[in-house]
């Protein structure tokens, strides 16, 4: 017996283990792990449930959702926002959400340059003058790269319990496996797309001629469209209405990435002033105890940081020094640091960052704490 399937011996139900829709949606998962879209639009969106699942996916910078009912997109549609730990924490990429109220039988601007386009289990509610019209919204309209189609295969219904027309109210036909896959097949030939078939939820043993429940056709675009065909069939108005947009924190906003930089330099530096100031008190007891034997290995005791960070304060050449009550860090030092390396790039850069935002020597060239606090605690 199949793995995503339990058939109950007596009454001949079929249980899906995972869940059909949950099947249908790892299946776009997977195939957005493979070919790596910067662009998704979930046409038909619903609940924005694969949207939810896909914001996920790091590869993707865009995802759009489209739907005809804006109830039901609202809903749920607050998943999409970002968290407090988007902000405390910015990802290194761009990640904007936005859901549009519309129909797949209208062109609208705003759907145009997408790598992937999703249609689950959508073509089935279109009334038939909606589907007429939809091969050319998705294919020669927005022409994305990827579209991925699954509708019911009335096959499969037969082995569905309750189920004596179609599976929903809802839908104004269910095709069998030759009825939809000669009409991907116009589809694909039409436009200009290369399409395989495959599908998500397995019959029970002895009753594989009926196919899959779930039939899927995933259409490649065989040409890349040019920019000049696309703006040619672009319309001049947009009938498509927002409802929701979300625009995440991303490293690449320079807003972002101050305050990222900031807070790592501020506890970089304080690493290395607490380094100075545990090396100077060893050796001041030392001095006390034996002046014939003073350390001269730094020897910092930062128990409640990383071992890695211990041994870069240990391993790096600084040169920091205290002046009275300052401390001054080099931001040459603090620069070396692979983290603040890495966010920064340059060492320009991060002067620029976190100018005004961090004390620094008069020069510029090194961050100062003042020390009161730690002699007064000690």
């Amino acid at each position: 017996m199949d793995k995503n399937f339990k058939e109950e011996q007596f009454t001949g139900v079929i249980k899906f283990t995972p869940p059909l829709y949950k099947q249908r949606y790892q299946f776009i998962k997977d195939l957005v792990g493979k070919y790596k879209p910067k662009k998704v639009a979930d046409l038909g969106c619903a609940d924005c449930t694969l949207l939810w699942m896909l914001k996920f996916c790091s590869c993707i910078e865009v995802l759009a959702g489209l739907d005809i009912c804006a109830s039901v997109m609202k809903e749920k549609m607050h998943r999409l926002s970002p968290l407090p730990v988007d902000y405390l924490q910015p990802a290194e990429r761009c990640l904007t959400v936005t859901l549009h109220h519309g129909s797949v039988a209208h062109k609208d601007p705003c759907m145009l340059g997408f790598d992937l386009v999703t249609c689950i289990e959508l073509i089935e509610h279109l009334e038939e003058s909606e589907l007429k019209k939809f091969p050319e919204v998705v294919f020669g309209f927005m022409a994305p790269g990827i579209v991925v189609i699954s509708t019911p295969n009335s096959e499969f219904n037969p082995l569905l319990p309750g189920v004596t027309l179609f599976r929903h109210p809802d839908h104004k036909f269910e095709w069998n496996r030759v009825q939809f896959q000669s009409w991907a097949l116009e589809t694909a030939r039409r436009y200009d797309y290369s399409v395989e078939f495959t599908g998500v939820g397995h019959p029970p043993t002895g009753m594989e001629n009926v196919g899959f429940c779930t039939q899927i056709g995933v259409f490649i675009r065989k040409y890349p469209q040019t920019s000049e065909s696309a703006q040619s069939e672009k319309p001049t108005e947009a009938v498509y209405k927002t409802v929701f947009k979300a625009v995440y924190p991303s490293l690449k906003d320079e807003k972002y990435l101050q305050n990222v930089v900031v807070s790592e330099v501020i506890f970089t530096a304080q690493i290395i002033k607490q380094s100075l100031l545990d090396r100077l008190m060893s050796e001041h007891e030392e001095y006390n105890d034996d002046p014939t034997e003073r350390k001269s290995k730094f020897q910092p005791s930062m128990n409640c940081f990383s071992e890695d960070l211990r041994k870069l304060v240990v391993e790096k050449s600084m040169e920091p020094f205290i002046n009275g009550n300052v401390v001054y860090i080099p931001l040459t030092t603090i620069f070396s640091f692979p983290k603040v390396n890495r966010l920064c790039g340059t060492f320009e850069k991060l002067c620029k960052l976190i100018a005004g935002k961090v004390t620094l020597s008069s020069d510029g060239s090194a961050v100062m704490f003042n020390t009161e606090h730690e002699n007064e605690e000690n």
